[in-house]
């Protein structure tokens, strides 16, 4: 067994252990005991293995040990943790609370020390085995072994899609506690870490660097947890680190999340930068959004068509128009005959989005009683069942089809309004006023 980690200031003991195992050992070494799993991992250095026991000497930090033993054992389920102390008997009540599987006496004899340690590695070994990943049927209901990772995409910067992005996250937390990651993929001016109101340890750069991109274990341990038990990848928060992340970075993160969450909500940046593409590549599910208004739909419309043009259609694509209001000059049946496809859902005008975002609580944690809130509920439903006892109910007049897309279940005529001409069909038919007006800024 040479996948152990000792943490002490003893030479004599790291030697002891190495004797007991006849093998070499990994050795942290200094005053401090690392607080936890993440800075452990750092410690370790590039290119060091993921330890499968950890042993810590408490000799004059027993409070410190004890901290990391449980967070070791609550966050690193695959490692096995054991305790020397002077006084084994005493301190084995604290380490069982701790998530320890042993405490021994530094100077245990070299033969007994060997035992305790493999049968640490076999406690670590059965548990890592244990482990359910996203596509276990017991959990996710299928048999396919990926998570699903749904990107929220727009054209351009202020339609609401980091708002959008962060309730749907919240919205999948709650139908699927601990199982529901959100990565804040605007690499260079992200805000998933203010719209959650979280002050992250780590950042994108670090999760696609180091330790954390080579092993799931180590890089479930660089997430930030949000109080709904939703889990984060926040942007860094210099963007000149930005030229640091590469597409190949973001493809190797989405698909190591993919395999250990069931949920992967992917907040992209504005417009279709590699980064955005790359996700892309990965995506299944992909909410697609723009603000009622000319310019956001002429935009909506262009990238719909370069998505075509890519071999980008998506069988489970969701339209969504934001920031919607009688006012505008627009309604939902002038963008379907625009971009020629259909919009799944419209989100209205809202103060207490405003409100929210400012506060950095999404209006699904709050469950502010808003229209806004039953639609952004509407949108979770699309990707998960409501959870029992949760606030609101699913729209009356709407049911989610195979594939994800939606069908009204009442008769609704639809009109193709002359004010907006699709982009792929120049042949609608014109009528006065304003509609020739709206539709001539469009086709500029």
């Amino acid at each position: 067994m040479n996948r152990l980690l000792l943490i002490s200031d003893s030479p004599d003991l790291g030697g002891h252990v190495a004797d007991a195992i006849q093998s070499q050992i990994a050795l942290i070494s200094g005053p401090e005991v690392p607080a936890g799993p993440s800075q452990l991992f750092q410690q370790l250095g590039p290119g060091a293995p993921i330890p499968l026991v950890v042993v810590i000497d408490t000799a004059g930090r027993e409070d410190e040990a004890l901290g990391l033993s449980a967070r070791l054992s609550t966050e690193c389920p695959g490692m096995a943790v054991v305790l020397f102390s002077e006084q084994p008997d005493a301190f084995a009540l604290s380490a069982l609370r701790a998530g320890a599987c042993d405490v021994v006496h530094p100077h245990t004899p070299l033969e007994e020390l060997g035992r305790v340690l493999q049968r640490a590695a076999q406690v670590a070994q059965s548990s890592a085995s244990a482990q359910p990943v996203p596509g276990d049927p017991a959990i996710s209901g299928h048999a396919d072994a990926r998570g699903r990772v749904i990107s929220v995409l727009s054209p351009k910067g202020g339609v609401g899609k980091t708002t959008v992005a962060t309730n749907l996250a919240v919205g999948l937390a709650r139908s699927a506690p601990l199982s529901t990651v959100l990565v804040d993929l605007d690499v260079q001016f992200g805000d998933v870490a203010s719209a959650l109101n979280m002050h992250p340890d780590h950042t994108l750069l670090d999760v696609t660097r180091g330790p954390a991109a080579r092993d799931s274990m180590v890089l479930k341990t660089f997430l930030t947890q949000h109080e709904t038990g939703l889990y984060a990848v926040c942007g860094p928060t210099n963007p000149a680190d930005a030229d640091a992340i590469t597409p190949a970075d973001v493809a190797r993160l989405l698909e190591t999340l993919a395999a250990e969450f069931r949920y992967v909500v992917v907040d992209t940046a504005p417009g279709l930068g590699e980064h955005a593409l790359a996700a892309l590549d990965h995506t299944n599910d992909l909410v697609i959004m723009t603000s009622l208004d000319v310019p956001g739909v002429r935009g909506l419309r262009k990238e719909l068509d370069i998505l075509r043009d890519l071999g980008l259609g998506f069988d489970r694509r969701h339209v969504v128009i934001n920031f919607a209001d009688t006012h505008s000059g627009l309604t939902k049946s002038d963008v379907e005959a625009t971009i020629n496809a259909g919009v799944d859902l419209v989100l209205p005008r809202s103060r207490p989005t405003a409100a929210s975002v400012n506060q950095g609580v999404p209006l699904l944690q709050s469950d502010v009683r808003d229209p806004m809130t039953k639609k952004l509920r509407t949108l979770v439903e699309r990707f998960a069942p409501a959870p029992a006892g949760a606030p609101g109910t699913p729209a009356a007049h709407s049911t989610v089809a195979p594939g994800g897309a939606t069908t009204n279940t009442g008769r609704t005529r639809r009109f193709a309004l002359p004010g907006l001409k699709s982009g792929r069909d120049q042949n609608q038919s014109t009528e006065g006023g304003r509609h020739r007006f709206l539709r001539k800024r469009v086709e500029r």
